[in-house]
């Protein structure tokens, strides 16, 4: 295993883990903070509880990937996330910033480029919420085989976009490494045994290309990262 800074939180089970994760943002976010949200199945548990206690306070709330389509699309994060509740109370002090509106995807991704940039200038503290996935991806960031092609981008870039993603939804608009490593707190959530192989993968070095996840293992990255999981590290 790779010897990593990072700070691990050993939880019993993934309702244990998003307490623990609540009580992170409870402490950590303000008014003063930005807060970042992913999509997916982890995390909807997490926003529910956030939206049911409505004791969150924050400046503002952004997203750190989102599946491209028509604004509020069946299955896009934002519209997973409104349907928690949460948005709809974070819009009652404060703003929600989406990616969709509407616009093609290069559009759509430079605009949200310019809004990121403004939330990390404006706000003092920014914290994102990620999770990893069984093929080791985290954002919108695509794992990538040794023959598989890479998208070339602007090394400035804090967001780009995706049209190969794996799987079913294969446009992606997300935040890039750089974008991600502008985040003065990260929380990754990793819960279920379907995510074991890729966090093993994880520890072991490796290429970033291969197994995204590990851009949050480096040095950097790692002493301001806080990985909850109920799974077993070896």
């Amino acid at each position: 295993m790779a010897e990593v800074a990072i700070h691990i939180i050993k939880v019993k089970n993934s309702e244990e883990g998003l307490k623990v994760c609540k009580n992170l943002l409870y402490e950590n976010v303000s008014k003063t903070s930005v807060l970042f949200l992913s999509g997916g199945l982890t995390p909807k548990l997490l926003y529910e509880e956030l939206s049911k206690e409505q004791k969150l306070s924050v400046g503002a709330v952004a997203l750190v990937d989102e599946r491209y389509g028509e604004k509020l699309h069946k299955n896009s994060n934002e519209k997973m996330i409104r349907n928690t509740g949460l948005i709809s109370y974070i819009e009652n002090h404060a703003r929600f910033y989406p990616v969709l509106e509407n616009k093609d995807i290069e559009d759509s991704a430079k605009d949200y480029d310019e809004t990121v940039r403004f939330l990390f200038n404006y706000f003092q503290k920014s914290i994102g919420i990620l999770g990893i996935g069984t093929d080791g991806h985290t954002a919108g960031i695509p794992a990538r085989t040794q023959n598989s092609k890479v998208k070339s981008q602007n090394e400035t870039d804090l967001i780009t976009s995706f049209n190969d993603f794996p799987g079913e939804f294969k446009e992606r608009i997300t935040l890039t490494f750089l974008g991600i490593s502008k985040l003065d707190l990260i929380i990754v959530l990793v819960f279920g045994k379907e995510k074991k192989k890729a966090l093993t993968k994880i520890f072991k070095r490796g290429s970033i290309e291969e197994i995204p996840a590990r851009f949050l293992f480096q040095k950097e990255i790692a002493k301001k990262t806080i990985l909850i999981t109920n799974l077993q590290l070896q």
